[in-house]
Parts: C-alpha cells; sequence; structure tokens
C-alpha cells in the first residue's frame, strides 16, 4: 500500500492524526450522509465507513481513513446546526444534561478492513442564555455536530467519561490500535 489517506476535510481530524503519524494525505471525501433511522453508533459506523470506501475507490492502492461524529441526546441524533438559531437551540438542549459523542472509525486498503466506534459521555454545565448567545455568535459552534467542540474554550462541559479526542473527532486510541494492527505506524 502507498501510504495513509484521511477521508476527511476536518482540521481537528488532521491536528490529532498528526500527532499520531507524520504523513498521510488529506482527500476529502464526496460521501453523502443520509439518515438512515439506525442508532447514533450504527450512524457514526456507517458513515465512517462510506466516507472511506468512496476515497478508496478513488486511490485502490492506499489504506484510507473515514471518520464521522455523531451527538446523541435522549436517542436523538443531533447534527450540525443548519443555522444560529439552531445551534441556540441544540445547546439549549444540551444545557445541564449527558449525551453521547459516538465516532466511527473505518480503516480500508488492501486486504484491510477496520471498523469500531467510540463512545465518550458528556456533561454539560447549566448554560445561561448570555453564554450560549456569546458561544453562538462566535461562530465556532457551527460544522461540528451538537454545535459545539469540547476544545473551543468555552464553559460548556463539566465533565466527560471516555477518550476527550472522541469528543474533538478522532479518537486517537482507536486510531492507533488500528495503524498498528494494519502496520501503518
Amino acid at each position: 500500500m502507498s501510504g495513509l489517506i484521511l477521508a476527511s476535510a476536518s482540521p481537528r481530524r488532521k491536528e490529532l492524526l498528526s500527532a499520531l503519524l507524520s504523513e498521510f494525505r488529506i482527500v476529502p471525501s464526496a460521501f453523502e450522509e443520509r439518515t438512515e433511522g439506525l442508532s447514533a453508533r450504527e450512524t457514526a459506523l456507517l458513515f465512517a465507513e462510506g466516507k472511506a470506501r468512496e476515497v478508496s475507490s478513488r486511490f485502490p492502492d492506499s489504506a484510507v481513513l473515514g471518520a464521522d461524529t455523531v451527538v446523541c441526546l435522549d436517542g436523538e441524533i443531533l447534527g450540525k446546526p443548519k443555522d444560529r438559531a439552531d445551534a441556540a437551540s441544540m445547546l439549549g438542549r444540551l444545557s445541564g444534561k449527558v449525551h453521547s459523542v459516538f465516532t466511527g472509525v473505518c480503516l480500508i486498503g488492501k486486504g484491510l478492513f477496520l471498523r469500531d466506534a467510540a463512545e465518550t459521555k458528556v456533561r454539560f454545565f447549566e448554560l445561561s442564555p448570555a453564554l450560549i448567545e456569546r458561544y453562538v455568535r462566535s461562530g465556532l459552534c457551527m460544522d461540528k455536530a451538537g454545535a459545539y467542540g469540547i476544545q473551543d474554550g468555552y464553559p460548556l462541559v463539566k465533565s466527560y467519561e471516555g477518550s476527550y479526542s472522541n469528543v474533538v473527532g478522532l479518537p486517537t486510541e482507536l486510531v492507533t490500535a488500528f495503524l498498528k494492527e494494519g502496520k501503518l505506524c
């Protein structure tokens, strides 16, 4: 195989993978995400695999890593916000509650197929309307599942159980195990 490709344009995934590997290429996937009525874990796995397969079809001689992160509150998947009002609504719903963050990871290449998902339980502080408004105005909430980034520097997350990097968008513990199994590191 000729190197690893990350099937994502996410700057957060690029940064996390850079801590594990010095060399890889980035090729964003054209996979179209469609909710299938699956659980959050199954959705994250399906989307990660779809992204990896789409890029692999264009680069069959490379190993391809696909990932997808899903936020789930009370059995409902909270995707990326459509606009600022949607972001504020999501943050209000997450306020003071515990939710799950699932990141599906799929590594495929010649004779290689590894797929799993990590789950992290996240507890939010009670968020004031002023904090929600400030965070939404910052724009940091856009293009992130659940309308937040744990790494953004706002006092949103009270505690978490599991992988911090999973909440950022790429569970490095799982990816490291996959890279070792695929003999890519």
